[in-house]
């Protein structure tokens, strides 16, 4: 049984290959090719992946994913994708805490933003490994949240966002809180909570890293 990382991985790039490299995502002024070329740089190219955390070297990111993606023909990006992280990064211990959660997100990304979509039951193994992820990272995530707020998953437990007064709690299972809290909240199918005007300023706020 593969991993959940790997299956979201696969699946991603079957789907890239169905849509192709002009099809759009929820990741705001990119196309799939972007993404693409967004994931491979990630793994393969650690001084421009810098430019996801380090803002000065933001520049350097966004020249080379242009050139990984014009570059490369489509099913070769895909079939690099494919093929995952070079050693050690692909190793279980690595590759699940780092890419369960973002490949699920950028699956979605390219799922929701297709006409007709519909939802997919997801297996337990994923939800866990996304709810454990969102425990982790959550408070970092939705660190700009205009108000307070509490993220909840029946059956498995709430984390505090931010603690503050008006509050707004937002249920669901694991998979539909990362994408809130990862900034998809027009996408995600999740039940919100709280003050109706606290409630809007959540789903404006900018959340992710």
């Amino acid at each position: 049984m593969t991993r959940p990382a790997q299956r979201e991985r696969q699946e991603l790039a079957d789907l890239f290959l169905q849509v192709g490299p002009d099809a759009p995502t929820l990741c705001e002024g990119w196309r799939t090719a972007d993404l693409a070329a967004h994931l491979v740089v990630r793994e393969r190219r650690p001084d421009a992946a810098l430019g996801l955390v380090v803002p000065p070297l933001a520049g350097h990111l966004e020249r080379v994913q242009g050139q990984v993606r014009d570059r490369h023909l489509w099913a070769d990006l895909v079939r690099t994708l494919r093929a995952g992280p070079p050693f050690p990064l692909r190793l279980a211990v690595i590759d699940e805490p780092m890419n369960a959660a973002e490949y699920f997100t950028h699956h979605e990304d390219v799922r929701r933003a297709q006409p007709q979509w519909e939802a997919r039951e997801l297996g337990p193994d994923l939800e866990a490994a996304l709810w454990s992820r969102l425990k982790l990272m959550a408070r970092l995530l939705g660190r700009s949240s205009p108000v307070g707020l509490v993220l909840e998953a029946p059956g498995r437990g709430r984390v505090t966002v931010k603690a503050a007064s008006p509050s707004v709690t937002v249920v669901g299972p694991p998979s539909e809180l990362v994408l809130v809290a990862s900034g998809r909240q027009g996408a995600a199918q999740a039940e919100w909570h709280g003050d109706p005007a606290a409630v809007e300023q959540v789903k404006g706020a900018a959340f992710g890293l």
